[in-house]
């Protein structure tokens, strides 16, 4: 077996890994309609990849107004709890370990996705630019957009939303889930709070870094005193931009971003939440995150750490190795290659991803990837 110091137990939290492969959040659009109700489907989908020692779900929207692409799942109706809790058996009894990517998209999101057809909230009336969602425009059908202009959210509706955060969390634990991750990542809600891009807010969760982070924080807390600290994660996005080019990216990289997400990994260390998930940039020739920024983050952060985007075996080993990182994630490997762990330990080759059934469809380009037959 290669690459064995992927294959080492570990823990996190309360739970003993089998391995550090991770499962990383993949937006798949395969939720059933009306309702955005987890399914069968995404049962079988989940069960098919237990091989890896940790799992989280696609990102799934805490209230109506935070989902911004078609037929993503939701986990605030008494359907979606009892959809998602078909997924959360399935895992476990295959022995699997899976948390819920708690999930609101803020400014990122289009009035027909809305309730109402009503604008996007955000922290400040700003539009996404460089970026487009997905918008259903027939049963079954979809197309790209521009996303719309939101509304500023009032003092009072930020901290209703952080109630909600709350709830979604007490929804996960009735589906079933040992755990949630809360989604600060990738230009959606709580980064829009983070960014001085998006965030022109006159009250306390604007103006200085600290008060920029207040919403992640009270997120987190509020999470974490619903299911335990010790079983919530959280993610980043931070981008290391090299080039004009690379800076456009969904309108809010950060002029420092090694300082503002040190501040952002700190928050999570005060609460004392389980993990920190960091994800890449996944483009080619993207910017890897530097090694000081990666040796601060282990300085200031007790908690597992988890990495994500555009990971090799080899990659992973190397950041595990170096003591960088606890957990490594492979996505777009682990959407054709159900068996990606066994793959990796064999050095089997790999299904190539098919780019055309990633969102949205049926089982095909979902739980139709063969597993190696050696």
């Amino acid at each position: 077996m290669t690459n064995s110091v992927l294959f080492e137990s570990t823990r996190l939290g309360p739970y003993s890994l089998r391995n550090r492969i991770v499962l990383p959040p993949l937006t798949r659009s395969r939720s059933s309609q009306p309702g955005n109700i987890p399914n069968d489907l995404m049962a079988t989908y989940y069960r098919q990849r237990t091989g890896a020692g940790f799992m989280v779900t696609e990102g799934t929207q805490i209230e109506p107004r935070g989902q911004g692409y078609a037929w993503t799942p939701g986990i605030y109706s008494p359907e979606q709890i009892e959809g998602w809790r078909k997924v959360t058996s399935a895992v476990h009894a295959a022995g699997g370990v899976i948390f819920a990517q708690l999930w609101h998209v803020g400014r990122v999101s289009h009035t027909s996705l809305q309730p109402n057809g009503d604008a996007p909230v955000a922290p400040s009336a700003i539009a996404a630019d460089n970026v487009k969602v997905f918008i259903e425009t027939g049963p079954g059908q979809g197309a790209l957009a521009l996303p719309s202009a939101p509304r500023a959210l009032t003092t009072a509706e930020v901290r209703e939303l952080v109630g909600l955060y709350a709830q979604a969390a007490r929804n996960a634990l009735e589906a079933g889930f040992d755990g949630v991750e809360i989604h600060s990542a990738n230009g959606y809600l709580v980064n829009q709070f983070i960014s001085a891009h998006t965030n022109h807010r006159k009250d306390e969760y604007g103006g200085s870094l600290q008060n920029r982070l207040r919403f992640l924080r009270e997120v987190t807390q509020a999470v974490a005193d619903v299911v335990g600290k010790d079983r919530v994660g959280g993610r980043f996005a931070p981008l290391f931009a090299t080039t004009e080019e690379d800076r456009v990216y969904l309108g809010l990289v950060e002029d420092d971003p090694h300082g503002t997400y040190i501040e952002a990994v700190r928050v999570l260390e005060d609460v004392g939440i389980a993990y920190v998930s960091l994800a890449e940039a996944d483009w080619d020739n993207a910017p890897e995150f530097p090694a000081a920024f990666r040796e601060d983050v282990r300085k200031n952060f007790s908690g597992k750490i988890l990495y994500a985007g555009k990971y090799t075996a080899e990659r992973g080993v190397r950041v595990v190795e170096a003591g960088w990182g606890d957990l490594i994630a492979f996505g777009r490997p682990f959407i054709a290659n159900p068996d990606l762990p066994a793959r990796i330990a064999h050095n089997w080759p790999l299904n190539p991803v098919d780019p055309t059934t990633m969102y949205g469809g049926t089982d095909k380009g979902y739980t139709d990837y063969p597993t190696y037959q050696p």
